[in-house]
């Protein structure tokens, strides 16, 4: 039998099934230990005693709170790595109101591009609503905002038309624009599930540039983060190309400071499959074999 190189986790194992258990009162007051049926099994009575004995020990050490970094309240970063400085001094000035809609997941991560895009905006055009599921009962505001015939929502599609083309003067009454912040899998089953958000007229990014969000990987090369995204719609809608590197700023602050301590580039899924460079098992599903076919021959997907 192999020997453990640490003995002392024998007991520490027995501790869930009767370390764990709350002590029982004497007649004469004091503590028995643990009750009669939850003694630790295959222990002398002595053994028994001294191991509940170390526990209860344990169990009344002081619990440290560990301290959390104190946090930008402007960009939501820690205040070591503060990206205000490469934030605008004031809002951008915009008409067109911005709805983000988030999924749960994306509100813990460290390093979204949400936080930096409402720093960059005034105070009511970037509106974020954190969910998977929305209805009129629930979400009276949204249901109105998506039935206004002023909103779009951003969203690739067949039924996605090209906002460059739109050829619809955006500046002459305010808009609003609906994003869906997520991976690409939970945006899809976000639209597909609400209805609510095929109410708005769908609109796509024809001409987006290649993402600069390079420290996390995209499925395709035409893929952007949902800063991006805003960056892009904000400064065509409001004929401002301003307005997109002023936005690109703090991401590109973000990735470069990432990069420097450690994080490495991150190429798209279609680059890595073209170049030979995907090294994790190929999926066995159908559909998602024809998926990643279609990305290596640079089909519209």
């Amino acid at each position: 039998m192999r020997r453990s190189r640490f003995p002392w986790l024998a007991w520490w194992r027995c501790l869930p099934r009767w370390g764990m258990c709350e002590r029982v009162s004497a007649p004469g007051g004091g503590n028995t230990g643990p009750p009669a049926g939850l003694a630790a099994p295959g222990l002398p009575p002595q053994d028994e005693e001294d191991a509940g004995g170390v526990f209860l020990d344990l169990s009344e050490l002081p619990v440290e709170e560990s301290e959390r970094r104190p946090t930008c309240s402007r960009c939501c970063r820690p205040e070591k790595v503060c990206l205000c400085p490469f934030l605008p001094v004031d809002p951008l000035e915009v008409s067109t109101c911005l709805y983000i809609v988030q999924h749960p997941a994306e509100e813990s991560r460290v390093l979204r591009t949400v936080p930096l895009l409402a720093a960059c905006l005034p105070k009511g055009k970037c509106n974020v609503l954190v969910g998977r599921r929305f209805n009129e009962e629930r979400h009276p505001e949204l249901a109105a905002v998506c039935r206004d015939k002023h909103t779009l929502i951003l969203y690739p599609g067949s039924d996605a038309e090209n906002l460059e083309e739109l050829g619809r003067d955006f500046t002459t009454s305010p808009h609003n624009v609906i994003i869906i912040d997520g991976t690409w899998s939970q945006a899809k089953d976000m639209f597909l599930r609400n209805a609510l958000f095929r109410l708005p007229k769908q609109v796509q990014l024809n001409s987006a540039p290649s993402s600069q969000y390079v420290i996390r990987t995209q499925p395709t090369n035409m893929c952007l983060s949902t800063l991006e995204c805003a960056a892009v719609t904000l400064s065509i809608m409001e004929r401002n190309q301003a307005i997109q590197e002023v936005l690109l700023k703090p991401l590109r602050a973000l990735c470069s400071f990432q990069l420097q301590h450690g994080a490495q580039v991150h190429h798209s899924k279609e680059h890595l499959l073209k170049n030979g460079l995907y090294d994790k098992p190929m999926p066995k599903n159908k559909r998602k074999i024809k998926r990643m076919q279609k990305l290596i021959t640079n089909q519209n997907i």
